[in-house]
């Protein structure tokens, strides 16, 4: 993983990320070994962000590096400046680049022209460190990842997407409920599945939610609108409406059952307040489990030590 990119979950393969999550676990037992003195990463972000700026911030200064913010009005991302210019100029002042876009293509091009790893800190396609904190989050819950029953309820998004590839490859059995036209690609379905083929896991699409979480052991699920769909916000909430997470839902999956959101949520709208309140749910865990994950990725892709 030294020096390597990490755009999509698919650019590490199933040990790779088991080592991952293993390093992870040794980090957050650990507390703060300075790994990275010296070393610098540089967040790029067109979107706003709570979770992904301060996870990233706070785990490259627990690993004794730094980090720079630049928002979109101080970049201009393709708009001030072309994408290549930027990733060659920032690829000579720090040694990570972490980018937040709105188009899959923009993060491909910073790689493509950047002399330092570049890694998606989320993308209209893919969000691949969230995958990493959700992988960890179900481990720390189930003693690993095989064999566990996730059932995703909702949109077919780039959080699904990168969970889906990653929950496969690491032999985890993974039913999905999404309204007709909103499911992943079928290049991506098919990918999974043969992930999930090599892996003995399983993947399965169904359309009703209560058959899709029946026996499960965690719930998953994530906003009907995403940011930058605003204008679709009427016709998703219509669509969307039978794949609400309450409580008649969560009962017919397991007793032991977990609720996962990768937040932020619309309480109300895909999981009601009283499932995000349950002791059932993991979802601030999970949360918590950005800043650990994105530790043992920052270590692995800049230093590659003995964790």
């Amino acid at each position: 993983m030294l020096g390597r990119d990490f755009l999509s979950i698919a650019d590490f393969g199933p040990d790779e990320i088991r080592l991952l999550l293993d390093a992870a676990v040794r980090l957050k037992a650990r507390g703060r070994p300075e790994l990275l003195t010296g070393r610098t990463l540089a967040m790029i972000f067109e979107k706003p962000s709570l979770r992904t700026r301060v996870s990233f911030q706070v785990a490259m200064t627990d690993l004794g590096g730094h980090a720079i913010y630049l928002s979109q009005e101080e970049v201009g991302l393709g708009v001030r400046e072309p994408v290549k210019d930027i990733a060659r100029v920032l690829g000579r002042y720090v040694d990570v680049i972490a980018a937040r876009t709105y188009l899959h293509a923009t993060v491909v091009e910073l790689a493509e022209y950047a002399s330092v790893p570049v890694i998606n800190a989320l993308s209209d396609e893919e969000h691949p460190c969230q995958a990493l904190a959700d992988l960890l989050t179900i481990h720390e819950r189930f003693g690993g990842v095989s064999g566990v029953r996730i059932a995703y309820v909702g949109d077919g998004n780039n959080v699904l997407r990168s969970l889906l590839l990653a929950a496969a490859m690491q032999g985890a059995r993974v039913t999905m409920a999404t309204p007709a036209g909103y499911e992943p690609p079928g290049t991506l379905l098919e990918s999974a599945v043969a992930a999930a083929h090599e892996s003995g896991g399983e993947v399965r699409l169904l359309r009703e939610p209560e058959e899709a979480v029946s026996g499960a052991d965690v719930i998953y699920t994530d906003v009907w609108t995403s940011m930058g769909q605003d204008a679709e916000r009427g016709r998703r909430q219509r669509d969307f409406a039978r794949y609400q997470v309450d409580s008649a839902l969560v009962r017919c999956a397991s007793p032991h059952a977990v609720i996962m959101h990768d937040l932020p949520a619309h309480r109300g709208e895909e999981i009601l307040d009283e499932v995000i309140e349950s002791p059932q749910s993991a979802i601030f865990d999970q949360a918590e489990n950005r800043l650990h994950a994105q530790r043992a990725l920052l270590a692995m892709v800049l230093a590659q030590p003995d964790l």
